[in-house]
């Protein structure tokens, strides 16, 4: 079985937007970590830029089954976290000049 990389996690996560700023959330820097283990159980540590985020749910969804979709991906496990809370400085250069 080949082992999923980190950068085909990041680039199935790129695929997954916030609808509400219309950016992805690797570049909103909402990705604070990504773990795989030998079986490709992939864990992922997310947060959302605010705790009221209207859009929490269709984001993790989103998350999951685009993870889940990754050829030889085992279990997924998305962990939500607020620490350290989400600032718009996380949003990458190039991302912050699209929003321009």
């Amino acid at each position: 079985m080949r082992t999923i990389s980190t950068a085909e996690v990041i680039d199935a996560l790129r695929n997954t937007v916030d609808p509400e700023i219309g950016l992805n959330i690797v570049d909103l820097g909402l990705i604070y970590g990504i773990r795989i283990d030998e079986g490709n159980n992939l864990d992922v540590r997310v947060t959302m830029t605010s705790p009221m985020c209207p859009v929490t749910s269709i984001i993790l969804a989103d998350i999951q089954l685009r993870l889940e979709h990754l050829e030889n991906a085992g279990k997924v496990s998305i962990d939500l976290i607020w620490d350290p809370a989400w600032t718009p400085e996380m949003i990458t250069e190039e991302a912050r000049l699209g929003l321009q």
